[in-house]
């Protein structure tokens, strides 16, 4: 039996066992020592490859870039927790109130602010579901709207930084936090703008999906107001862009701006006198669940990697990319096409550490020139192209995790179509960001 063979065994048995609901990080680590015992077996392997286990893994736990992961969860979790995001939204609705469509435009941009912090799909989007269903649907919105808007704005921490799927994503990738950070910058904001376009020319042309809030709602005080949105929306702003804005001047790392970040966010839990201890036990009990499944997934990923190499499977993998026909175009047919489909059955974090490390070679081999000057400027579009990706996949209907995890807080008066429905303009606009991305590819790499 040859290294033709094992290789993609190993890997289209990693897949049945992943897609069969078994636990990923347990399905990686079985297939590994399962494939090493056969390779010792036929020859091909020594467990003498099994003895660089231990340093590999003891490298993932003295990764100080990875250390920002359960900083930045723990920011956003406690802006959740604390009900700020909440706070966020209502004022924002009233700045907007007397506006078609303001709503919108609030949970928009309020769903893009958390998206970002958390990083988390699952999490944004059942924050922003609770938090905001209710009162779009109470005050006249449609159904189909209020899903779109909502899904769509929560799959934004893909790439709207700070977000731990760009630390994840850099880290396997091999490239710096902050080039990844300034690359997402612009087609994140740009599709949040988009966004925020859809749902006001919704509530041009058909005013009755998006009503201005009753004049009851909004009937404050100008003064009021801007004391408002001076104590609600400013100090959370303030808090993102230093904690951006230290990463890209490189005043601070990104575990070290994730730190600020966290300790930020308890700060402004104790200003506006939010910060209970339900509120920071349910925040330390998220992090520590989300960061200890980072973890396992990487050491489960680690010692799939090692086995799969020590097979040979990196060059079967970078043969097969690289010699597609189209070249280039073909790379990134099948890449997105991977990748888009793999999302719609398995997490982020599971698609980073499995499939990511197997792109990135051919990646770094045929994106240049046409992508970045450079193998890291183009694996840094690279990077930004799959967290787009990502996003169409996860609302996408049927499968999109992000329309499932709406239909688990969504009120009985939404259907399921509804929320499908509702999700199909934004898949448009992110199929529009991803077309934009690939012809001007600037948009990411203006600043490397």
């Amino acid at each position: 039996m040859g290294t033709e063979i094992l290789a993609p065994l190993m890997f289209a048995g990693a897949l049945a066992l992943i897609f069969s609901g078994y636990p990923v990080a347990f399905a990686l680590g079985g297939t590994a020592l399962l494939f090493a015992g056969i390779g010792v077996e036929t020859g091909m392997l020594s467990w003498a490859l099994l003895q660089a286990l231990p340093s590999r893994i003891f490298g993932i736990m003295s990764n100080f870039i990875l250390l920002a992961v359960p900083f930045f969860i723990f920011m956003g979790t406690m802006l959740e927790k604390s009900k700020l995001a909440e706070d966020l939204l209502k004022t924002i609705g009233q700045l907007f109130g007397a506006v078609r469509g303001g709503l919108a435009i609030a949970v928009v941009f309020v769903g893009a602010l958390l998206a970002a912090a958390t990083g988390v799909v699952g999490a944004s989007v059942v924050a922003m579901g609770l938090i905001s269903m209710p009162v779009m649907l109470r005050y006249g919105y449609s159904g189909e709207l209020a899903s779109g808007v909502i899904t769509a704005s929560g799959t934004l921490g893909q790439i709207i930084p700070p977000s731990i799927v760009l630390i994840v994503l850099a880290d396997q990738l091999g490239i710096s936090v902050g080039d990844l950070f300034i690359g997402a910058l612009v087609p994140g904001v740009a599709l949040a703008s988009l966004y925020a376009a859809y749902a006001g020319g919704v509530a041009l042309f058909w005013p009755e999906q998006a009503p201005a809030l009753p004049e009851e709602t909004r009937d404050i005080a100008p003064l009021h107001l801007l004391r408002r949105v001076a104590l609600v929306m400013l100090p959370p702003l303030i808090l993102i862009v230093l904690v951006l804005g230290s990463i890209f001047q490189g005043i601070a790392t990104p575990t070290e701006a994730g730190a600020l970040g966290a300790v930020g966010a308890i700060l402004l839990a104790v200003a506006n006198g939010r910060l209970s201890l339900s509120a920071l036990r349910e925040t330390m009990d998220e992090t520590m669940r989300l960061t200890s499944m980072v973890m396992f997934l990487l050491v489960g990923s680690t010692a799939f990697s090692l086995v799969f190499r020590g097979l040979g499977g990196d060059f079967w993998i970078e043969d097969l990319l690289t010699n597609l026909p189209g070249g280039v175009i073909g790379f990134l047919i099948i890449a997105n096409l991977s990748i888009f489909l793999l999302g719609f059955f398995i997490d982020f974090f599971e698609i980073a550490f499995i499939i990511i490390p197997l792109l990135k070679a051919p990646a770094a081999e045929l994106l240049p020139p046409e992508f970045g000057g450079t193998a890291s400027a183009a694996l840094v579009w690279f990077g930004v192209m799959v967290g787009m990706n990502l996003q169409t996949s996860f609302l996408t209907p049927p499968f999109g995790f992000a329309l499932f995890y709406l239909r688990g807080v969504a009120p009985d008066e939404v259907s399921t179509m509804q929320i499908y429905r509702g999700a199909v303009p934004f898949i448009a606009i992110q199929v529009v960001g991803l077309l934009l991305m690939m012809l001007y590819p600037e948009m990411v790499t203006w600043a490397l």
